[in-house]
């Protein structure tokens, strides 16, 4: 894989001898003082870059350089901030394939979801730019005479940005292009795993910055560290909000420490999404979304289909059909066209799969096909697997803990009200889906008595949500919402102003205070 695009988004200029800059920004550039690290492609395992973590005391430049910055940005009309947004937009779709190789480089997507990566990327700044004149809040009628009360939205203020391996672009996109129109100050900390995507990010925004000289520097910068700058962060007062996508774990962590000095956090979690087939289903429909919710992206993405709940009158079709499909399914390099799974992300993820398959089995399970690693035809040193399915029931302790890797866990139900119950009895809430052609059925799903996700899709898959929506789910996913929709007022403050142009004060309620 030619590594020319590196040098096309000028990547190969933030580097000092053989090490990536840890802290970079518009007003900061600096190799980190911390210990070394390096990062290697999930295709081959080879070594790409080196990076030396930053240290506490280079965070607090970061900081430091965001809160200065925020003072001046948060006054900057929001069009104009808009107008930032459009170039960042526009320059990434003038380099989308050298954007998209870089993710797979580091996280091993197939091309062309690096690619639809990218254009979430392309999306939510379009999305941004229309919000950038649409930041409202309300009139309210006042109970006091010559009064009038409104609510306004002020930008918050320093916001840091932590994001996972399997999305580093567009969950970064999702906080930063709606943060930015919101007057806020970003700092992104990205997964160790994919630091270069991180880089990349940040060298296109500042080709937007050099041609907006009337926007201040350091609105924005990147923070290469380990767990222990991203609990810094975490516990910083100076950032009155946290967004956090990966692990429960790491969102538990994160939250409780957000929790303890009483801010914000947005966390986007674990999933362990379900699809239920009806008895009505349309299976050639369904098919295609299981295989693509379940197969893609190797497994790793939080909205992959992890559950699908059958009725017992169409479970052996269909297991019939997805044992054909997923023997057709390519595996192979995902730089390589045709292939449609890449390797898992690393040696942990794949024993973490080998060790749910056992288990599994322990648990009354059966593997129905796949769950090997898969080494010929594929580079040496990547973690290829075929993806599994398993027959299991539906209360088996492997069934309620997300295993990120393509496992697909197939149950059974007779009544609706048990498929529903199935659909909800696990700690996580993202993603859900029904297909049937029954319109009840449908309606009942999506109602306050079904799907208790944040996502409940009829007759489409998990995957894939567009932008315009606004993006979570509820219970162990954290909460937190991103992107579309309402979703901008996480990254403001709201205020309630009522203005006196009367020549009375009169007290509220009705309190005589004379």
């Amino acid at each position: 894989m030619s590594m020319t695009f590196l040098e096309n988004l000028g990547i190969n200029q933030l580097k000092s001898e053989n090490v990536y800059y840890s802290v970079i920004g518009s007003d900061l550039r600096q190799t980190g003082e911390g210990s070394e690290f390096a990062v290697t492609s999930p295709i081959n395992g080879m070594e790409v870059a080196r990076f030396k973590n930053a240290t506490p005391a280079q965070l607090e430049q970061v900081i430091i350089t965001a809160e200065e910055a925020f003072k001046a940005f948060c006054t900057i009309p929001a069009p104009l901030r808009g107008e930032l947004v459009r170039r960042i937009g526009n320059l990434a779709r003038e380099h989308k394939e050298d954007l998209a190789k870089v993710i797979t480089l580091e996280s091993g997507k197939i091309m062309a979801e690096a690619l639809g990566e990218v254009q979430e990327w392309i999306d939510v700044c379009d999305f941004a730019v229309g919000l950038s004149r649409q930041l409202h809040g309300k009139t309210i009628v006042s109970e006091r005479p010559g009064h009038r009360m409104m609510e306004q939205w002020q930008p918050l203020g320093p916001v840091a940005v932590i994001t996972a391996f399997n999305f580093p672009m567009a969950v970064w996109a999702w906080n930063t292009m709606i943060g930015l129109v919101c007057g806020d100050t970003m700092v992104l900390k990205p997964s160790e795993k994919a630091p270069l995507c991180a880089l990349a990010c940040q060298a296109i925004l500042e080709k937007a910055l050099q041609s907006m000289p009337n926007i201040p520097r350091g609105i924005f910068s990147v923070i290469i560290g380990d767990r222990d700058i991203g609990q810094l962060i975490a516990t910083d007062k100076r950032f009155p909000l946290v967004s956090a996508t990966g692990s429960t774990r790491m969102g538990r962590s994160v939250g409780e420490a957000v929790g303890a000095r009483l801010g914000r956090s947005l966390l986007e979690l674990g999933g362990n999404n379900a699809m239920i087939v009806t008895a009505t289903a349309d299976l050639d429909l369904a098919l295609r979304a299981i295989v693509f919710s379940a197969a893609g992206t190797a497994g790793q993405r939080c909205t992959t289909l992890r559950r699908l709940i059958t009725h017992t009158s169409v479970k052996a079709d269909l297991i019939q059909r997805l044992k054909k499909s997923y023997a057709s399914l390519t595996i192979g390099d995902p730089t390589v066209d045709g292939n449609l799974v890449g390797p898992l992300i690393d040696q942990c993820s794949f024993a973490a799969m080998q060790n749910a398959l056992t288990a599994a089995q322990e648990q009354g399970g059966e593997v129905l096909f796949g769950g090997e690693r898969v080494t010929v035809g594929v580079p040496d040193g990547g973690y290829y697997v075929r993806p599994a399915i398993v027959s299991i029931r539906h209360d088996a302790p492997v069934v309620h803990q997300e295993t990120f890797a393509p496992i697909l866990y197939v149950l059974t139900y007779t009544t609706m009200t048990q498929a529903i119950d199935i659909q909800n009895e696990v700690p996580q809430g993202l993603s859900s889906a029904i297909f049937t052609e029954s319109m009840r059925e449908a309606e009942l799903f999506v109602s306050a008595a079904g799907s208790d996700c944040g996502i409940a899709n009829v007759n489409i898959g998990t995957s894939g949500a567009e932008i315009g929506g606004a993006f979570g789910g509820e219970k162990e996913t954290g909460g937190g919402r991103e992107s579309g929709s309402d979703a901008w007022k996480a990254y403001m403050r709201r205020t309630t102003n009522t203005i006196n142009y009367g020549g009375e004060l009169p007290l509220a309620q009705g309190i005589v205070f004379e």
